[in-house]
């Protein structure tokens, strides 16, 4: 089997895995007595990223380049680096729900790149004058891990709005789950006007007055609590792996851009969305690292940070404006 049949081979096999590990992720969510299948959820993750990692390896032998050129290398850069982020944060969490929002983002990244994009776009070509450096394989792989990173923060941040639908709860960190609930039943949050009543329903009757005012009335088992708060806990240190490595690929994007055009920074679309994106980021960071929060508003910020990463990414690339536009080149 020669190269190209080895890449055609293994990019419909990354599909496939990765929409088998998304059903299986889901159905055991589904249903939590069948706990084998999360397990190979996360085998079928292990095995997708294998898969990837040996067909960008059979590009880089074949091309004679590090394989980020085109869109086509870098959506599956994207998907190596998205299954190796939630493997991280999985083993971080232990928590099933990990795959169930970053395996359907991983395959449906696959599936655009194997089956939408036309067979000229998937094709090893010759790199254009300014690709040839040794700067293309430090920058630009350094952005794109730090991009899989930032998404797979924000995804947790989406889930964690949806479980605690969009309302403020209150966390304990990383203490919940390892004994502040353990002979708590049932949690119930009842919303008044002025306060808030946490009733818990345990054999000593304790009740605690939160300081949270609402109209709503929600119920949280222990687990769903404790769910939630990993959640948050999780999304935060993904974020904090993903910002610093963004950090770097701008400033040795800089360095680069001085090298091939003579400028640091010439507010191209591809920089002036990466600023942003940092920006936005850095604000997560600030508002949890020196404002102390947690849960809701800074989940709102990582959920628009996902939206703004796919715009630096991506969207710029479409309007085929600026110093980074290539064709369909990242």
């Amino acid at each position: 089997m020669n190269l190209v049949n080895l890449q055609n081979t293994l990019d419909n096999i990354s599909f496939a895995v990765l929409f088998i590990t998304m059903l299986c992720y889901w159905v055991g969510t589904a249903f939590p007595n069948l706990t084998f299948l999360p397990k190979i959820g996360t085998t079928g993750m292990v095995i997708a990223n294998l898969a990837v990692a040996t067909l960008l390896i059979a590009r880089w032998i074949e091309a004679g380049y590090f394989p980020l050129s085109n869109l086509y290398e870098s959506l599956f850069f994207l998907t190596w680096g998205i299954t190796a982020v939630h493997l991280i944060a999985e083993n971080m969490s232990n928590s099933r729900l990990v795959g169930v929002v970053t395996s359907p983002v991983a395959m449906g990244i696959t599936a655009f790149a194997a089956l939408s994009l036309p067979p000229e776009m998937q094709h090893s070509e010759p790199l254009v004058p300014a690709l040839k450096s040794n700067w293309l394989m430090m920058h630009v792989s350094v952005m794109m891990f730090s991009y899989s990173a930032l998404m797979v923060g924000s995804l947790m941040a989406i889930a964690f709005l949806i479980l605690t639908q969009g309302k403020e709860i209150q966390l304990r960190g990383s203490s919940v789950g390892t004994g502040a609930y353990r002979n708590v039943k049932k949690l119930s949050l009842n919303y008044k006007t002025e306060s808030v009543i946490l009733d818990i329903d345990n054999s000593s009757g304790n009740t605690a007055v939160l300081t949270k005012p609402t109209t709503e009335v929600i119920s949280l088992t222990p687990e769903k609590l404790s769910l939630i708060d990993t959640l948050d806990n999780i999304s935060y240190r993904i974020i904090g792996l993903g910002f610093p490595l963004l950090t770097i690929g701008i400033i040795s994007g800089g360095v680069w851009a001085n090298e091939a055009w003579g400028s640091y920074w010439s507010w191209d679309p591809k920089e002036t969305w990466a600023l942003i994106t940092w920006l936005v980021f850095a604000a997560y960071l600030h508002a949890r690292i020196t404002k102390g929060w947690q849960g809701k508003k800074p989940a709102i910020l990582a959920a628009s940070g996902f939206v703004v990463v796919w715009v630096c990414y991506l969207g710029v690339n479409l309007l085929g404006k600026g110093l980074h536009s290539y064709g369909w080149f990242f």
